[in-house]
């Protein structure tokens, strides 16, 4: 089954739900591949809601730090407004989509990354994806927030560019797009058309590439070693059609190394 997932930063929200163009493209995915996932973050608007409340709000390496508070207010923006934003969206526009955490239907469960980052983790495959593929094919589109639980039943915040590289490897997807509010990855005040890992690490040791695209290009690579094809960073993939390096694009391609 050809698998296509789509990542949404928590900036490119508001863009794909009051962009029209949005809805071509996503025509544009469902023609060339068997199914198509979305996978939505939601930073600025957890650190905005925890702010309010009085929490603090600070991150190591791109991963926010989240103790019980914090990840109380991750599910209820992530997987509350935010994922209930998306899924009224299209399905107001004729599409059929259902909106899912990585705790539904014994999915993952996630193991602890940093004891400094608290209720933090990785997610790790629990089942089977049968039920997952087979939405797909009944043409729904399964729309996921990244919250996810621990063995124990815990809430656990997972970042969304490391849920997104877990549920690719896992469904053996072919393409992940990765929409934020950037038009690519930049070194030296460019945007690259294409980088690999090797540039990825310089990029990272020498600070050009900093904050959340560090856990977000780490897990491009990771990709790209669990066997993905095409992974793909930027903010509009309106004229990126067919999808592929050798088309005249925007955004940057994520490449392995010669």
């Amino acid at each position: 089954m050809k698998i296509a997932i789509l990542k949404l930063s928590g900036k490119a929200i508001n863009d794909f739900v009051s962009n029209a163009e949005w809805l071509n493209v996503i025509a544009g995915i469902r023609e060339s591949y068997d199914g198509l996932l979305i996978v939505h973050g939601a930073g600025n608007q957890i650190s905005e809601w925890s702010n309010s409340l009085g929490f603090e709000v600070s991150f190591i390496n791109g991963q926010r730090v989240t103790d019980e508070s914090v990840v109380g207010v991750a599910a209820a923006v992530q997987s509350g407004l935010i994922n209930s934003k998306l899924i009224a969206h299209l399905c107001s526009k004729g599409m059929n989509a259902v909106g899912l955490t990585g705790i539904d239907n014994n999915l993952f469960i996630a193991d602890y990354l940093d004891e400094r980052l608290g209720y933090v983790g990785v997610p790790k495959q629990n089942l089977n994806l049968t039920w997952l593929k087979d939405l797909m094919k009944a043409s729904i589109i399964p729309v996921f927030s990244s919250i996810c639980r621990d063995a124990k039943g815990n809430l656990m915040n997972v970042n969304a560019d490391v849920f997104t590289n877990t549920l690719a490897s896992s469904l053996q997807a072919e393409t992940v797009f990765f929409i934020s509010d950037v038009s690519g990855v930049m070194l030296d005040g460019k945007t690259l058309r294409q980088i690999d890992e090797k540039a990825i690490q310089k990029g990272i040791r020498n600070k050009q590439i900093t904050g959340g695209m560090i856990p977000k290009l780490q897990s491009c690579v990771s990709l790209l070693n669990s066997g993905v094809q095409k992974i793909w960073i930027g903010n509009d993939l309106s004229n990126s059609f067919p999808y592929n390096l050798h088309h005249k694009h925007e955004g940057t391609w994520i490449v392995t190394a010669d």
